[in-house]
């Protein structure tokens, strides 16, 4: 059975990025990495709020990251992921300025995602926030995806080639 793998505006930002400080220049070299690397029975899919956020990045940026997640699917919207959002703002999971971020969370819980894959590490990949989180996925009868950055994943890509 395939890992499905949502992948959230971060990532193919990072793959992007310019910035000249180490740490963004880190975050990209191991974007690039994670997303160079085969894949075997995985599927990476994405959501409307990705292309929707893509679509504000800066012109030269934009093409290109709208470009790298061309082939990936796309999740369909759902009305119930809108009361899924709903709760998790009412939760204070996230702020309300961060409403994509819920919408990432929503859509890949529940389209049963195994893995979200994001740079996001305030408002998503947040281990202190993930209890709660998981709480309020479980109340709403939704299954919490593995949060996790590019390097994390390349890090367990590590692991199983030893």
């Amino acid at each position: 059975m395939d890992v499905l793998i949502y992948v959230e505006t971060s990532v193919p930002s990072f793959y992007f990025d310019t910035r000249s400080n180490v740490e963004m220049q880190a975050r990209r070299k191991w974007t690039r990495l994670w997303w160079s690397l085969p894949k075997p029975e995985t599927v990476l899919v994405t959501g409307f709020p990705v292309l929707a956020e893509l679509a504000q990045s800066p012109p030269p940026k934009r093409q290109a990251a709208l470009d790298l997640i061309q082939d990936l699917e796309v999740l369909p919207p759902d009305p119930d992921i809108d009361e899924i959002v709903a709760v998790y703002l009412a939760h204070k999971l996230m702020p309300a300025e961060a409403l994509g971020d819920a919408h990432h969370l929503a859509l890949a819980s529940f389209h049963h995602c195994d893995i979200l894959v994001t740079w996001n590490c305030k408002h998503i990949a947040n281990t202190n926030k993930l209890p709660q989180i998981r709480r309020v996925n479980a109340w709403l009868g939704l299954e919490t995806p593995a949060l996790a950055t590019p390097l994390q994943l390349l890090e367990n890509d590590d692991e199983n080639e030893t």
